[in-house]
């Protein structure tokens, strides 16, 4: 029986266990580039024992970002300062892996902290936002710019662009963002896709976008290192994307070689109502990987060692991953090593303490 302390290997990656660190945006940059905040951030997880570190998203051009003060991967000069992050999370055991995003209608707003609203047009900090549809988010977004058909094609080549960027970067494990109401995962909702050309209307027409920027990422993206995509595998809101539309598109997704799908959910409804509670997730990424038999991860609340073990223990998903347990806790695994009575080794500097 599989634990949450066992490796895992994926195509030529081993992670040394199967907790990761869930890519949290950090609102905390200039015109996208990495600073000593993502470093430490990101590597005092590193070191407290996690197997994957999954940096944040990380936009493909600076209208993709959902803020003025999101990393980036649009440019070359972001490479070397990412590079400095992927070195020491590699030097401490783990592997670094990068979640490439487009905001889509979400982008152009303000840190939460001072408020999250969108940004009034008017304001130096202000762009045009882009979507499937010309539909806003909520009454307080603005209506988005319809993409054309040649715009898709450019923000596709975009994608691709940023991957190889990543590659260069030292990152070794790709995530691609079509989750939480941003662009990828407004093209496959119908509660945000309008369209009538090729790129709306029927199931496989507005997962197209989604098949397609994979496509172009594997022009880029070696074969010898994992490909995942995070999804929101329901909109929790009626008529709108659903978990038996995540297992279709999961089929797909894994005839493609696509290697695991990070099970989220919601963000694409300002009203929906969600479930929220422990692992509420879980199901969504149990329900892929019992259907369709591909790896999977699951986040959401999970913050015991138990649950998290539980969840690896039954076959609900390979990996978990935490994100508001390793703000908390930048050793959760090293704890939860102790609680579940597993050898860990800690960095020799910490010995005194684990």
């Amino acid at each position: 029986m599989t634990t949450l302390f066992e490796p895992l290997t994926i195509r030529s990656v081993t992670l040394r266990n199967r907790i990761g660190v869930s890519p949290m945006c950090q609102y905390s940059y200039a015109d996208g580039y990495s600073n000593d905040w993502q470093l430490v951030h990101l590597g005092a997880r590193a070191t407290g024992g996690a197997g994957l570190i999954i940096a944040e998203a990380t936009a493909v051009e600076p209208r993709g970002r959902i803020t003025p003060y999101d990393a980036g991967l649009w440019d070359d000069a972001h490479i070397a300062p990412l590079k400095k992050v992927t070195e020491f999370i590699k030097s401490q055991g783990a592997v670094a892996g990068i979640q490439i995003a487009h905001a889509g209608r979400k982008a152009s707003t303000d840190k939460p902290w001072t408020g999250g609203k969108p940004i009034p047009e008017g304001d130096e900090r202000w762009w045009q936002t882009v979507a499937p549809s010309a539909l806003p988010y909520s009454d307080e977004h603005q209506k988005p710019h319809e993409l054309t058909i040649t715009e898709i094609k450019e923000i596709q080549f975009l994608f691709a662009a940023a991957a190889k960027r990543s590659l260069e970067a030292g990152f070794e494990w790709m995530e691609l963002h079509a989750a939480h109401g941003y662009l990828i995962h407004e093209f496959y909702s119908p509660l945000s896709n309008h369209r009538t050309d090729e790129y709306g209307g029927i199931f496989e027409n507005r997962i197209r976008f989604m098949i397609e920027t994979l496509q172009t990422i594997q022009t880029v993206w070696p074969k010898e290192l994992p490909l995942t995509t995070r999804i929101s595998g329901t909109d929790w809101s009626e008529g709108g994307w659903t978990v038996n539309e995540s297992v279709e598109l999961a089929k797909i997704l894994k005839g493609m070689g696509v290697d695991l799908v990070d099970c989220s959910s919601g963000g694409n409804v300002a009203e929906a109502k969600v479930p929220v509670g422990p692992g509420y997730q879980v199901p969504i990424s149990e329900a892929l990987r019992r259907e369709v038999n591909i790896a999977t991860a699951t986040v959401g609340m999970i913050t015991s060692p138990q649950h998290a073990d539980e969840i690896i223990r039954n076959g609900r998903a390979d990996i978990v991953l935490l994100g508001r347990e390793f703000l908390r806790d930048a050793y959760w695994p090293l704890h939860a090593a102790k609680t579940l009575g597993v050898e860990l080794k800690s960095p020799p500097q910490y010995l005194r303490a684990f």
